[in-house]
Parts: structure tokens; sequence; C-alpha cells
């Protein structure tokens, strides 16, 4: 295979390679409407590159350097040609994709040995939204987060940081508050109220018409075990799915999340993994 700086007249076939392979595709297809090819300032911005053929691929770094991939028949010869493509980035922020394709990349680039704070593989779901199967609602309501709920989300976007992604407590901190004030200017995120207590918060990271990936779903520690997720999920889905939303994808943090989201159906379709590399370490070493 070899790699081409994708152009214009390749967007067509770029997103309907992409919606082919929607899975592990959603970072990939909302950047690329959101930013296109020529943005180079934002961080999600992105280098593209393509092969057609039998060998048909995706390859991507955004502003930040997060690595984007999408080539499910790449050998390691394909994947050392896209590191190639790479080399002169000063900084490298991770890798994003289906496990198979990360895993092959990192080995065939040689980034194994690249020190990381989060390095996971996590299931990767499916969920058909006239499948999905409701919780019972009890008292609650889903509204919308505001900015009268800024610091309660900050504080529970910093845990979910700290258990979640491994961050530490300041750089947590620090990218909670960006995080929270990205959800509310977006409307991507919901909390969920028992009787009119805050409770949990659930959202979606990436969107397209018709498919949502769902992130950043959190309830505090103390709430556990009573269902608040499921039941925040399962509304802010309910409420999408009257505007064209037909489907929706996730990967999974932990056990407990697995139990949450297969309860309202979604289904087991692969695996997806999420390497952020520790740029501190990585510049001492």
């Amino acid at each position: 295979m070899t790699w081409r700086a994708a152009q214009d007249t390749d967007l067509d076939w770029i997103q309907s390679f992409l919606l082919a392979n929607l899975q592990s595709s959603m970072f990939l297809l909302s950047n690329l409407r959101d930013h296109g090819l020529h943005d180079r300032t934002s961080d999600k911005g992105m280098a593209i590159w393509l092969s057609e053929g039998t060998d048909a691929g995706v390859f991507a770094i955004s502003n930040s350097g997060m690595i984007l991939l999408q080539a499910p028949n790449a050998d390691d010869a394909t994947w050392r040609c896209a590191s190639d493509l790479i080399s002169d980035r000063a900084v490298l922020t991770g890798c994003l994709g289906e496990t198979r394709q990360v895993r092959s990349f990192m080995a065939a680039a040689g980034l194994n040995d690249v020190p990381t704070w989060l390095n996971e593989d996590e299931p990767a779901f499916r969920l058909d939204l006239s499948e999905m199967k409701m919780p019972p609602v009890q008292t609650a309501e889903l509204v919308p987060l505001s900015a009268g709920q800024r610091e309660l989300g900050v504080g529970w976007r910093t845990n979910y940081h700290i258990e979640v992604m491994g961050t530490s407590e300041p750089k947590a901190s620090a990218t909670a508050e960006t995080d929270i004030a990205g959800y509310i200017e977006k409307n991507s995120h919901r909390m969920l109220l028992v009787d009119g207590q805050p409770v949990a918060m659930t959202g979606f990271n990436a969107t397209l018409p018709s498919v949502v990936q769902v992130g950043g779903v959190y309830t505090p520690l103390e709430l556990r075990g009573r269902g608040y997720a499921r039941l925040a999920l399962a509304l802010h889905l309910h409420e999408v799915r009257t505007s064209g939303v037909t489907q929706s994808v996730l990967f999974a943090a932990s056990t407990a999340a697995v139990r949450a989201y297969m309860s309202i159906g979604y289904q087991r379709v692969g695996d997806f993994s999420l390497v952020l590399f520790d740029m501190d370490r990585k510049e001492t070493t």
C-alpha cells in the first residue's frame, strides 16, 4: 500500500469508506465534518492520507498530535510507511482506533516503548435505537448541562479523568474545565436529576446525523449501583432518536459499564484502543 495526501475530490470516497467501518471511525468522521482537510490551527483539524483498492485505508494525525487510523487490511510494511508520514512531527499525543490496527501500527512504528499514561483496549458496542430497552424512569428528569451546573460538572469530570483516564490531579482539573466548557457550548451532555438533585452525567463525544458515540458517562462514587447512568444514557438516546438518530456506538471502560450498556440493549461488536503518550516522561527518557 502506498499513501498519498487526501484531496478535496476524495471527500466522498473517504466518507463512504469510513461509514462502512463506522464502529471505529466516529472520531475521524466527526473531525473531518467539523474541520475538513485544510484546518491547521484547531486541535482536531487533521492531515489525512489515504490509499484505495483492495488495501483501502485512511491515516490521519490531528494538529494536537493524535493519530487516527482506519485501514483494516494494512500489513506491517503499510504501517511502517504510515509512520514515515509523521516522522517529522515533534509532538505525538496518542493513537486511537480499532484494537488490532492500533496494536499493529504501534509495533510497526516502534512506539511500544514510548511511555504512556493511558494504554487501554476496551470492548466496543453498538445499538440500534429501535431495539433499546428503556429502564424504569422513576421520578427522574434529564436536563441539558448548563452554566449553573458548571462547578459540579467540573468536579465530576475531574474525578472521571483521574479514575478512568489515569490523569494526574492537577492536569485532570484543568482538562475538566475545558471539557465542561465545551460540553455546555455544544449542548452535547446532560445531567440526570432525581428529586431535583443531580445524580449522573451522560453525553456524546462524536455525532453524525444518524449516529452518536457515547462518551463521558459518569456517576459519583456514592451514588453508584442504583442504575442512574444507564437511565441517563437511555433518556438521552430517546431524546436524539426523535431527531433522526438511529444508531449509537461506544466503548466501555469497566465491567460495571459493560453491564449497564448491555442492560439497555448494546451488543458487543469488537474492540477499541486508546493510547495516550506521557510526553513529560518521554522527554526525560
